[in-house]
């Protein structure tokens, strides 16, 4: 391809010129990675090449926490459907790919065994690539998306092999991460294996030779990143590009909740409570119920919050596993305590916590580099800490208005800071979340006029009347998208 010819993609969107690029270098090297730094559109590039190609049918191997999202985006930015796979579609999903009802399908790492091995040869644990046997129909795949390919740097592990066995012969392979090389140079044995461009660099143990020798595993750095950017490596930062980004980019990631049934069951009596509520006539029964709906409300809100963290979890330690510092907000204690149980060496801002305590969180945040993590509350954090050393915050729970959102995504994005801010919002899948998110985006104007100092839900009628809806809404569509 023409190094100035601008790829002819058929998205529904219009890529940034650097996206546009990698598309290009995409297009060209077929195998490659996207290392672009968080925030910069790796699942638009990496979708755009393979529906510039038309290589379908296509295979994304994932994060658990990711699967709903690449699902969302694949139909959202091109005219393909895709099917995350689960227990209901384990046998149906090579004939559905093969019928072209789907053009994409959907794995998380853990279940690679499950859904595209056979057998495989021998005892123990420890077995080597030819003693897998896979499945026949992984050779249907034209290409494979692996997003954040550090998770098979090792190629001792299990998911590295079945990644590495789906892959082969694949004539489009991407891998995104925003660290390919997490600790040394050899990190990327097992990766450019998996896109078969070891023998490139002389094969495994003259790539250790060469780039991996030495005290710290690490030699002739400047050739190695000479020879990936040459052939098979795209890296862009925030601040080189800077010019073609927003202050702020809002990405919504939908994950499916842990607590389906109590969810379902809290729901459908909201909802009938709120069909009663309509019917009322009387001024005065009104209002209590109106009252009443609003503390249901809350409740099913924290239900839903309750019902992510299994998932944001697993969201948070990819995210951290790539080296990069994130401020997450959540509101629930009990949210709070989970999070810092699973990640000890966070620190807190939140209502539990003393002006002290909140000032040394701020500081070490700010200035230590081992900690990633700030776990926030909305109350507490929203208004008036700088939180500069992260451009990435992370909503477990939603703020009320509008303007609560901007103030928590302003602690990262200040006047004079020359950085675009990533805002992840995580949505539970056939939740009032999604509804709750889109009136809170919509309706600007009216969040702003009833804006809350705290996190107590406003009880403007207008307000109320959008919940109102939407609750029933969300009943008759049975809780699903």
């Amino acid at each position: 391809m023409n190094n100035n010819t601008e790829p002819d993609h058929h998205l529904k969107v219009v890529p940034y010129p650097y996206q546009l690029e990698g598309i290009r270098k995409g297009l060209e090297w077929k195998r490659l990675f996207i290392g672009d730094e968080p925030g910069l559109g790796k699942t638009l590039q990496s979708i755009g090449i393979i529906d510039t190609a038309n290589a379908y049918p296509a295979l994304v191997i994932c994060p658990s926490s990711l699967k709903i999202n690449w699902q969302r985006e694949f139909e959202k930015f091109t005219d393909k459907k895709a099917i995350v796979l689960d227990n209901s579609n384990q046998t149906t999903w090579p004939y559905l790919l093969q019928m072209k009802m789907f053009h994409v399908a959907i794995v998380n790492y853990e279940s690679l065994r499950k859904f595209f091995v056979w057998d495989i040869k021998g005892s123990g644990k420890s077995f080597r690539l030819k003693d897998v046997v896979f499945c026949p129909q992984i050779k249907m795949f034209r290409s494979v998306i692996i997003d954040e390919s550090h998770r098979v740097k090792d190629s001792t592990v299990q998911q590295a092999k079945f990644t590495k066995g789906i892959c082969t012969g694949k004539e489009y392979i991407i891998l995104l991460s925003g660290t390919p090389v997490v600790n040394h140079p050899g990190d990327l044995v097992a990766q450019l294996s998996i896109m078969d461009r070891l023998n490139e660099f002389g094969g495994k143990n003259a790539f250790l030779l060469e780039y991996a020798s030495g005290e710290k595993e690490a030699s002739n750095l400047g050739k190695l990143s000479r020879e990936l950017y040459s052939r098979c490596l795209i890296r862009r930062e925030k601040s080189k590009v800077l010019t073609q980004l927003p202050d702020k980019t809002r990405v919504d990631l939908y994950v499916d909740i842990s607590n389906r049934e109590e969810y379902d069951t809290a729901a459908a009596d909201l909802a009938r409570y709120l069909r009663d509520y309509q019917q009322c006539s009387e001024h005065e029964i009104r209002r209590k119920m109106r009252m009443e709906a609003l503390v249901k409300f809350m409740a099913l809100r924290s239900i839903a919050s309750r019902g992510k963290v299994a998932q944001a979890i697993d969201f948070v330690r990819v995210f951290l596993e790539g080296g990069n510092k994130l401020i997450l907000f959540c509101s629930l204690h009990e949210i709070v305590d989970r999070f810092k149980k699973e990640f000890p060496r966070a620190v807190t801002v939140t209502g539990r916590d003393s002006p002290i305590m909140k000032q040394a969180a701020v500081d070490a945040f700010q200035q230590r580099p081992d900690v990633q993590l700030i776990i926030c509350s909305i109350k507490a954090a929203g208004v008036g800490l700088t939180l500069t050393a992260s451009s990435n915050v992370a909503f477990v729970e939603l703020p009320w208005t509008y303007a609560d959102c901007c103030q928590c995504e302003d602690r990262a994005h200040r006047i004079g800071q020359k950085d675009n801010v990533t805002c992840y919002y995580l949505l539970g899948r056939g939740t009032i979340d999604h509804r709750l998110y889109k009136i809170i985006h919509d309706k600007k104007a009216i969040a702003n006029s009833i804006m809350s100092s705290d996190d107590d839900i406003p009880t403007d009628r207008l307000y109320f009347d959008e919940l109102t809806k939407a609750m029933i809404a969300e009943t008759i569509n049975e809780h699903h998208q």
